[in-house]
């Protein structure tokens, strides 16, 4: 009733590049047990409920972007559609973010997952103990991407919220496919909250985040907390979230010229990621197409805007939050390039998306009971 919802956009890329498999996931996503129903809309949200926020410049008008996109045209990374490309996209990015911050202390550790160790690396800001912990994902497509890839912006999360930041090197495709991402997200996630006290961090509020595919993971988390019973899980940061694994919305065409994610570049990684025979209407694969979206944790949804063909799925989401009762705030940021999460150093709107995540992080964890001595 009183949950305020925004916007929202994905930046993970994935594809199905041969036609006998775009039929044969089409027709298990029909034949889904789960609700496929969920109504399919090009319009954005009663104005009185769509309480958008837009945060930075627009592209067009913005020369950082632009230079930006220039320097990704010029890597050959513009629209990575293999896994070569965007493993060479995600050792690209990093030279964007910045100069890393100094962080109290960093440790790397190996806990265990379901198919052996996960590597996770743990950012504690302080000395004090009981901090609140983000467990986050980071995104690549499910095919790219690691810890170092994604450490200049976790140092800033983890000073500026003061909190501990978890970060996790799931499996990744095609070495190993689904479910093996969202099983080690979860395993993670579920040993953080089992063992928060030997980090220094607090039971009870944790939360999850991640971008482009890590924010799928993110969203799949919660839905595996919710019915497997555990962890309790205080909030959700999703960062451009892939949340629809299917390509049939009207603007999967008519952004069909957008600078990085495309259709066919969304269907590529797919194919690497999804055994051939998966089921699209899966939640843990779509988050969208869960049933219902009740007793999930509140969400940021970090989206961007311009040629943004995942636009209407996240805008769906957070309205299907709301309608279920969880408050879901998706802020837009017009125009940003593909992944400025990472681009800090180069990108004003990188920036900005690092202080809000964790200005909203921190609001959540100070209003949250902390776990009795």
């Amino acid at each position: 009733m009183g949950a305020r919802v925004f916007k929202v956009l994905d930046s993970s890329a994935f594809l199905l590049s041969s036609t006998p498999l775009i039929l044969l996931l089409t027709l298990s996503e029909l034949s889904s047990g789960y609700e496929a129903s969920v109504p399919w809309s090009t319009q954005s949200l009663p104005e009185k409920e769509n309480q958008l926020t837009e945060s930075g410049p627009r592209a067009a008008d913005d020369p950082q972007a632009k230079a930006i996109l220039d320097q990704l045209a010029a890597a050959g990374i513009t629209r990575p559609a293999t896994v070569a490309d965007v493993r060479k996209a995600y050792l690209f990015y990093p030279k964007l973010s910045g100069t890393p911050e100094h962080v109290f202390h960093i440790e790397d550790r190996q806990i265990p997952g379901p198919a052996g160790n996960v590597t996770v690396r743990v950012y504690t800001p302080g000395s004090t103990s009981g901090l609140p912990i983000l467990v986050f994902f980071h995104g690549g497509g499910f095919v790219a991407g690691n810890l170092d890839t994604y450490d200049n912006p976790l140092r800033s999360v983890a000073n500026r919220c003061e909190c501990i930041v978890v970060s996790v090197a799931y499996r990744l495709a095609p070495e190993d496919k689904y479910p093996a991402a969202p099983e080690d997200a979860y395993a993670a996630t579920k040993w953080v909250a089992d063992h928060a006290g030997s980090i220094g961090g607090d039971p009870r509020r944790i939360a999850v985040g991640g971008d482009g595919a890590g924010g799928n993971l993110a969203a799949v988390v919660t839905l595996m907390a919710r019915e497997r019973g555990s962890p309790h899980l205080v909030f959700q940061v999703l960062i451009y979230p892939m949340l629809d694994a299917s390509t049939m919305r009207p603007s999967w065409f008519t952004e069909s010229d957008a600078p990085t994610v495309t259709r066919e570049v969304k269907h590529s990684l797919l194919s690497t990621y999804l055994p051939i025979a998966a089921n699209l209407g899966d939640p843990f694969i779509s988050p969208i197409r869960a049933q219902t979206l009740k007793n999930l944790p509140p969400a940021l949804v970090i989206a961007y805007g311009g040629d943004d063909p995942m636009r209407i799925e996240e805008e769906e989401y957070a309205r299907r939050l709301n309608e279920d009762g969880v408050e879901a705030k998706v802020s837009v940021y017009p125009n940003a390039v593909h992944g400025f999460f990472l681009m800090a150093g180069d990108l004003a709107a990188g920036k900005h998306c690092i202080d809000e995540v964790a200005t909203a992080l921190r609001n959540t964890f100070s209003g949250t009971s902390r776990a009795m001595p």
